[in-house]
């Protein structure tokens, strides 16, 4: 990367010249704390799981033997 000096009127300004080649994807899957498990299916979500601190992938809203569950989306 150069660092080139240009004039914008009578004021010196510093500009820097930089280029990005090829295009970067990132996927959920890549993340460390990500577990997709098996593969992804059409409506899955992702849940944290305190026992392995990994977000993974479910179908199934309801955790464990609890059968309740409250989503609160916020106030906005």
């Amino acid at each position: 990367m150069a660092n080139i000096k240009v004039r914008v009127g009578q004021q010196n300004a510093t500009k820097v010249v930089s280029s990005l080649s090829g295009t970067r994807t990132i996927s959920l899957a890549s993340l460390s704390d990500v577990d997709i498990g098996s593969g992804l299916q059409n409506g899955q979500v992702l849940v944290f799981n305190a026992t392995t601190q990994k977000f993974e992938t479910t179908l199934d809203l309801t955790p464990g033997v609890t059968q309740n569950l409250d989503i609160n989306g916020g106030s906005f």
